[in-house]
C-alpha cells in the first residue's frame, strides 16, 4: 500500500492510551471524512474500521499513536489513517486476518473486519511493534 503519510498535509496525531483516546481517535476519522465529503455510509465503514484498529492498538499493542489526514490521489480524495504502536507484535498476520480467527474473547473480526470495511489495508508488524494503514476512498 502507498504510504500517503508522505503526501499532502501533515496527519493530525492522537496518543491512544486508554478507551477514551480510542473514541477521540473515531471522532477525528469521522471529521475528516465529513470534511471530505464522504457519504454517511463510507463515513459508518471508515469509522467503524478505525475503532476496530483502535481498539486492537489499545489491546494488544498497549496502546499508541493514531495518525490520520485527508489525501487526494489522481482526482479521488479521501480519508488516510495509520495505527502505530509498540506492542509484542502479530506472529502470523496471514492467521490474524483469517476471518473467525481471535487471539482472545473477541469474534475474530477485528483485522479482517477493518480490511473489508476500507479500500486500501497494508499492515506491517514485528518485534517491535505494528503499523496498520487504511484509506477510504471518496469521489
Amino acid at each position: 500500500m502507498r504510504d500517503y503519510a508522505a503526501t499532502g498535509a501533515p496527519p493530525e496525531s492522537l496518543s491512544v492510551g486508554n478507551s477514551s483516546d480510542v473514541v477521540m481517535a473515531r471522532q477525528l476519522v469521522r471529521t475528516l471524512a465529513q470534511r471530505t465529503g464522504l457519504s454517511l455510509v463510507h463515513q459508518t465503514k471508515l469509522v467503524t474500521a478505525a475503532s476496530e484498529l483502535g481498539r486492537n492498538m489499545l489491546i494488544h499493542g498497549g496502546g499508541g499513536i493514531v495518525r490520520a489526514a485527508t489525501v487526494d490521489d489522481a482526482g479521488r480524495t479521501g480519508v488516510y489513517v495509520e495505527f502505530e504502536d509498540r506492542g509484542p507484535g502479530i506472529a502470523d498476520i496471514e492467521l490474524a486476518l483469517t476471518d473467525g480467527w481471535t487471539s482472545g474473547d473477541g469474534m475474530g473480526l477485528g483485522l479482517s473486519g477493518a480490511r473489508r470495511l476500507v479500500d486500501e489495508f497494508g499492515i506491517e508488524s514485528g518485534p517491535d511493534g505494528t503499523t496498520v494503514r487504511i484509506v477510504k476512498w471518496g469521489r
